[in-house]
C-alpha cells in the first residue's frame, strides 16, 4: 500500500506537507514553503528522489555495554 502526502497550511500560514504511512505513522515532514506552488514541487521532488536516494550513516559507533547482546555488524549502507 502506497504512503500518504498531506499538504497543509503550518501556524504560521506556510504550506508545507507531511508523508504518512496508510496507518497514519508520520514519517516526514516538509520544511515551510511560501506558496502552494513551490510546496507541490517539492512533493514532485521527494517523489522522485525517494526511491533513489543514497543513505549516508552518520552515527557514531556507540562502545560495546556489558550484558547487552551483541549482533553482528553488516555491510555499510550506501
Amino acid at each position: 500500500m502506497a504512503a500518504v502526502i498531506e499538504l497543509f497550511h503550518d501556524r504560521d500560514d506556510a504550506y508545507r506537507f507531511r508523508l504518512k504511512t496508510p496507518d497514519g505513522t508520520v514519517l516526514a515532514v516538509s520544511k515551510p514553503f511560501p506558496d502552494k506552488a513551490a510546496a507541490v514541487a517539492g512533493i514532485r521532488a521527494v517523489r522522485e528522489c525517494a526511491g533513489t536516494g543514497l543513505i549516508t550513516d552518520l552515527c557514531i559507533p556507540r562502545p560495546h555495554t556489558a550484558g547487552a547482546p551483541r549482533r553482528p555488524v553488516g555491510p555499510a549502507i550506501n
